[in-house]
């Protein structure tokens, strides 16, 4: 072979040889394994369902009240000469303390003519079944064995007159005595003055009021409920019926205190306008602080808690659990489902669920846009609060 042609024939060698080695390679090359990314569904919270018998609370806010409150008027008139150290506002004071004395000295002296005339009275009446007594002995003496043909014979009329002024004197010497008795103001509970228009060397008039108190003995709290909440407890009908126990919490400060009170009574009517009926709570001992900063005082804005009857076997459930009014999401396995429910009793941040749900479904919580029946999800549980109250 010849220089030249070895020339033209090595270059198409060599790229035969390039090309049967790249076809040897292409076909032994295998191809890159596919790996299927997996699908991960949102993220929910859940909490097992656990059915439970809960006692039902009944929520409300109410302003306390004293149940007692009287305003102090004198019934006689005169000058203060004394007055209870605690006759001022805010003042304290017990049961039959004197609280005010008017000057006593002009109803004194009413008491001293008033048993003169008892006594006068008294002698004329004698005076008259005296001379009654020897009329019908002349009358006898006259006429043996007749009766006298008239009561002016024998003075009867003016025996009952003398009566009736004895009567009349003695009821006057009661009515000094109760008038003597008036010029000391008592009254029969524990109290606390609200309010007072009188001081020592003032002179007071019959009906002018000088004070107004309270008993500390009970406070009422009136608490508007609407009309749908009375099923859940018991309201007393008649006196004498123990209604259900509430508790009355009231915030001073930032620190909250707390009494424990009774349902009492319901007031007698709806109120026309909120459509709320009034139920009254009373609160014993409301100034006993039991370890209280302060008392229970009237006019206090607080927050009731009434206890109702007892759900029996109801699953407890954040209340933003609940959509479209009876449903609930539930995850079976990886994938949530949505089942209708029936609700025994929603609250302000409860549902109580009676019907819809089984021990152990795992109740979502969490809050999605969007939702479709089966949709996968991924889970993570939250611990769920042992007895909770509706």
């Amino acid at each position: 072979m010849t220089k030249r042609t070895l020339k033209i024939v090595a270059p198409i060698a060599i790229l035969i040889l390039g090309l049967v080695a790249a076809k040897i390679l292409a076909s032994s090359r295998r191809a890159p394994e596919r790996h299927q990314k997996p699908v991960l569904g949102p993220l929910v919270e859940v909490i097992t369902a656990q059915p439970t018998t809960v006692s039902t609370v009944v929520r409300g806010h109410g302003e306390v009240r004293a149940k007692t409150t009287v305003e102090i008027v004198p019934q006689v008139s005169g000058r203060v000469i004394a007055m209870h150290p605690g006759l001022v506002t805010g003042g304290h004071f017990r049961a039959g303390d004197p609280l005010l004395t008017i000057e006593p000295r002009d109803y004194e002296l009413a008491v001293e003519r008033a048993r003169a005339a008892v006594a006068r009275a008294e002698v004329g009446l004698e005076r008259e079944q005296a001379e009654a007594e020897v009329a019908l002995q002349e009358w006898d003496a006259i006429h043996p064995g007749e009766e006298p043909t008239s009561g002016l014979v024998v003075r009867e009329p003016q025996v009952r007159q003398a009566d009736a002024e004895l009567a009349a004197a003695q009821a006057d010497l009661s009515m000094a005595r109760l008038n003597l008795e008036r010029t000391t103001i008592t009254l029969p509970f524990d109290g606390i003055v609200e309010s007072e228009t009188v001081d020592l060397g003032q002179y007071v008039t019959i009906g002018k009021k000088l004070a107004t108190v309270y008993g500390t003995a009970v406070a009422e709290v009136r608490v508007p409920l609407a009309e749908r909440e009375l099923a859940w407890f018991r309201v007393p009908t008649r006196p004498g019926i123990n209604g259900p126990q509430a508790t009355v919490i009231a915030n001073f400060g930032g620190v909250s205190q707390i009494w424990t009170g009774r349902v009492v009574r319901m007031e007698a009517r709806v109120d026309t306008s909120s459509r709320m009926v009034p139920v009254v709570i009373a609160v014993a001992n409301p100034f006993r602080t039991n370890g209280h900063d302060l008392p229970l005082l009237p006019g206090t804005f607080v927050k009731v808690e009434i206890s109702g009857y007892d759900l029996e076997q109801v699953v407890s459930v954040p209340r933003h659990a609940i959509h479209e009014g009876n449903m609930v999401w539930i995850v079976v396995g990886e994938n949530l489902k949505i089942v209708p429910v029936t609700t025994a009793r929603i609250d302000l941040d409860t549902a109580y669920i009676a019907e819809g749900l089984q021990a152990g479904d795992q109740v979502v919580i969490s809050q999605l846009d969007a939702v479709t029946d089966g949709m996968v999800v991924r889970t993570v549980e939250t611990p769920t609060s042992e007895g909770n109250d509706a």
